[in-house]
Parts: structure tokens; C-alpha cells; sequence
């Protein structure tokens, strides 16, 4: 069977004018079974991209625009690209509604649930206080923690736990849950750090970085291997 095309959207342009993506995503689609289509920011003809892919990763990286969520700013806040917002929020709308299977990645999470009306916590100590670090500061890097899962979620079937230690490298988070949605997956702080859909055939999206886990980590793998498999089956039917 030939291998489902798996599309990455990837970050805006840097300073030095170039467009870029963390290898660790093409490496795990590779892996997983899929062909890796890198898609970058700034495409119009949205509905013919959607055409080439049989499955869409969301990647992480820089903070939304708070225009796009009726949000204010914050020092904080950092990496805003409008170019990349405005691709990965229509993109994100068509192909829901095609029923593409999806993955989102931390920045991911947040552009479908923005997509689908959501708003964001812009900088979470604020809100939820700092005893559970998601990201590390000065300089900003990872850190890990806890994630309890939904019993009855598809992610919690993917992952064949309820419990997990996760690859957190974040400041914002979903302040709310768009419709059609629902929260599969917590922090121990109450930070929203999963989401799926509760109709489409396959479209989950976490708050943390599988990517950087599942070469080593055969549960944080399966998330890409679920993705590569929901994508061969929408191949076939298409």
C-alpha cells in the first residue's frame, strides 16, 4: 500500500528570510509509515494543497496573534507571525470540514481550537500560578510533567494509558473549548493539555511535543503511527 502523504505546516519566515521545521517531524512521519509534505505559511489556493494530503500535522512554535481570539497582549508573548496564522487557521477550518485526519502540536492545539472560536490563556502562571512549570525560562526550554487522560477518549485508545509524563515546552494555553470539541486530557494544574473531536474520524490534538519524545518513547509514537493509519484509510476512500 502506498504511503499516506502527510502534510506538516511549518514556521514562518525567519530573520534571515527562510522557512524552517524542527526535523524531528519529518523524522517521525517517516517512521511512522507516511510521506512527509512540508506546507509553508502564506498559500492562498488552500482547497488544492488539501487536495495532495491524506493527513495534516499542525506543528508547534510562536504564539497566535491575540486579534484572532479577541485577546490582549503580553511581554510574554513572542514569534507572532500574521502569515502563518491566517494559513494555519484556514487550513485548519477546510480541512475539519473535509474530515482530513489531524494531529495538532502545542502551538496546533491552540490554532484549532482558536480556529474553531476558542480563546487562550495568553500566559499561564497568570492564571494558573507556577507551581507546575510548562515551559522553562531564561532561557525558555522544556520541561516535563503529568497529563491525566479520559478513559473513554480516543487518545487514551492511541496512547493504551491514562497517565503519562509529557515533553511541555509552553506559555499559553485553551481558555475555553470550542464546539464539537472536548477536553481529553489535563495537567495536574487544570491546564487543558489535550483535545479531539467529537465527530471527525480522527483528529486529535496535545498540548505537548510528541516529536520530541517518540523516537525513543513507543507511546508517544503511537500518536503518529494513529495519525498515519486514520490517513491510509481516508486514502482509500477517497
Amino acid at each position: 500500500m502506498s504511503q499516506p502523504i502527510i502534510g506538516i505546516s511549518i514556521y514562518g519566515r525567519n530573520q534571515a528570510g527562510e522557512f524552517y521545521l524542527p526535523a524531528a517531524y519529518v523524522d517521525v512521519v517517516r517512521r511512522a509509515g507516511g510521506l512527509p509534505l512540508l506546507l509553508p505559511p502564506g498559500e492562498k489556493n488552500i482547497d488544492r494543497l488539501l487536495q495532495q494530503i491524506d493527513g495534516l500535522i499542525l506543528a508547534g512554535g510562536g504564539d497566535i496573534d491575540p486579534q484572532f481570539f479577541d485577546g490582549e497582549w503580553h511581554p510574554k508573548m513572542y514569534a507572532v507571525d500574521l502569515e502563518r496564522d491566517s494559513f494555519e487557521l484556514a487550513l485548519v477550518d477546510r480541512a475539519v470540514n473535509a474530515q482530513i485526519p489531524m494531529l495538532g502540536v502545542c502551538r496546533g492545539l491552540q490554532v484549532i481550537g482558536v480556529a474553531g472560536g476558542a480563546d487562550l490563556v495568553v500566559h499561564i502562571p497568570d492564571v494558573y500560578g507556577d507551581d507546575i512549570p510548562h515551559r522553562l525560562e531564561e532561557p525558555s526550554r522544556s520541561t516535563s510533567h503529568a497529563v491525566t487522560i479520559e478513559a473513554d477518549s480516543r487518545l487514551a485508545q492511541t496512547l493504551g494509558t491514562r497517565s503519562t509524563s509529557i515533553t511541555s515546552w509552553h506559555h499559553q494555553a485553551l481558555g475555553n473549548v470550542p464546539p464539537n470539541w472536548q477536553v481529553v486530557a489535563k495537567a495536574e494544574d487544570g491546564v487543558i493539555e489535550a483535545i479531539e473531536h467529537e465527530s471527525h474520524p480522527w483528529a486529535v490534538a496535545v498540548q505537548w511535543h510528541p516529536e520530541m519524545m517518540a523516537m525513543r518513547d513507543e507511546m508517544q509514537m503511537a500518536l503518529f503511527l494513529g495519525l498515519i493509519e486514520a490517513s491510509r484509510r481516508f486514502r482509500q476512500k477517497s
